[in-house]
């Protein structure tokens, strides 16, 4: 159980593994994981620099609904991926391989995302369907409302477009999701970078 302290710190009854943050990103058919498929899984360490091979899988559809505006972005086809696509059960198996094998021992992942809700609920559950489990547990960090909280801005005021301009990043999705992925983890190290400036 955890406690808050005067000073806002917060211990627990045992102690906390220290924590490396992933960022991920996907592309899907449609708004849902219910009746849409998850089409691509892109993820890195968001402390490595890109040189480092970060992670990225296309999967055979599993679910037969399609959102034309949703499919437009990725340029993907469901008759595409199921031909040259990784069936999911497989690409859940290496996606949970890779997040072992960039985690340190002793470590802890966390799932980091711009707009996590979204990417969460689909990686969650192909995860418990295909794996049983979720190598990230049950919560992720959301890049919007991180940003949110450091510098008190509006929700409208953490777009994407709006976020990268404060920090002078500049970001053009290109709806790859490993790029997309890195572009997440930028905007992530720059917000902390903002929050640790003021410790």
């Amino acid at each position: 159980m955890a406690r808050a302290h005067q000073n806002g710190q917060v211990s627990t009854d045992r102690p906390e593994k220290p924590v490396i943050y992933i960022s991920v990103d996907i592309e899907a058919a449609g708004p849902s994981p219910s009746a849409y498929a998850m089409l691509s899984i892109g993820a890195c360490v968001v402390d490595a620099p890109d040189s480092e091979p970060g992670f990225y899988v296309e999967l055979q559809p599993d679910r037969e609904g399609v959102l034309d505006s949703a499919m437009a972005v990725g340029g993907f086809t469901l008759d595409g991926l199921r031909a040259s696509g990784t069936a999911p059960e497989a690409a859940m198996r290496q996606f949970a391989d890779w997040i072992d094998a960039v985690t340190p021992a002793g470590h802890r992942p966390v799932m980091v995302g711009f707009n996590a809700v979204f990417d969460w609920m689909f990686v969650a559950d192909y995860f418990h369907r295909y794996l049983g489990r979720n190598p990230f547990g049950h919560s992720a960090l959301d890049i919007k409302a991180f940003y949110l909280g450091v510098t008190g801005s509006s929700w409208p005021g953490t777009s994407m477009n709006f976020v990268a301009e404060r920090y002078g990043l500049s970001i053009t999705l290109t709806h790859n999701a490993l790029d997309d992925a890195r572009d997440q983890a930028a905007l992530f190290r720059a917000v902390r970078g903002e929050l640790d400036a003021r410790v």
